[in-house]
């Protein structure tokens, strides 16, 4: 499904989503054609992975080198339109995981970040938005990770618990803490079967 599609069925959990996809489908209208690429400076579309093991008891964390900070993995639109794709690829690419999967074909999290400027391979990224999509991915904690020296420079799996407290950025603690307890919705979903 679209990213259009998710957004305007996707069902805000609080205020903070509530907002922020009320500003998405603006920054569709008045950007249809760049919203998906790093070609509007502005913003643009990205998607996010919550990967935790078949347990459900720990996420895969990265060591992001421009954040200089411990958190979730994902990337860029880049023009594709089904941010579920976008959102497993990277968790592959970013960590070498081969035994993962989509628990839900659906974002479980929706939210605007807003990125300082920085350089990328030598070059100057201007301060922008990523309006971001997270899923929920599944995944085998045996699989042998490999960090992307370009993205990032250390994966660890921690207990669920422990994500939140392993940021430095304030602003992504009650977004940690939110997914977890969408992972301790899924674990008690998959109980009652």
């Amino acid at each position: 499904m679209n990213y259009i599609s998710q957004i305007y069925q996707y069902i805000p959990n609080n205020e903070q989503e509530q907002k922020d996809l009320e500003v998405m489908k603006e920054f569709i209208k008045q950007y249809p054609d760049t919203c998906l690429t790093r070609e509007n400076s502005i913003g643009h579309f990205s998607a996010s992975a919550w990967i935790v093991n078949k347990d459900c008891t720990k996420v895969l964390l990265n060591y992001h080198n421009i954040y200089k900070n411990w958190g979730w993995l994902g990337g860029h639109a880049d023009g594709e339109e089904d941010l579920d794709k976008v959102a497993l690829r990277e968790a592959k690419e970013e960590s070498g995981l081969i035994d993962v999967e989509l628990i839900y074909d659906f974002p479980v999290s929706v939210e605007i970040l807003p990125v300082a400027y920085h350089y990328k391979k030598g070059k100057f990224v201007n301060s922008h938005l990523h309006l971001n999509l997270t899923y929920l991915l599944l995944a085998n904690e045996a699989d042998t990770l490999h960090i992307k020296p370009d993205e990032n420079s250390g994966l660890r799996w921690v207990e669920l618990n422990r994500a939140v407290s392993m940021t430095n950025e304030e602003a992504m603690k009650p977004i940690y803490k939110k997914l977890n307890d969408v992972v301790e919705q899924y674990k008690k979903s998959r109980e009652k079967i």
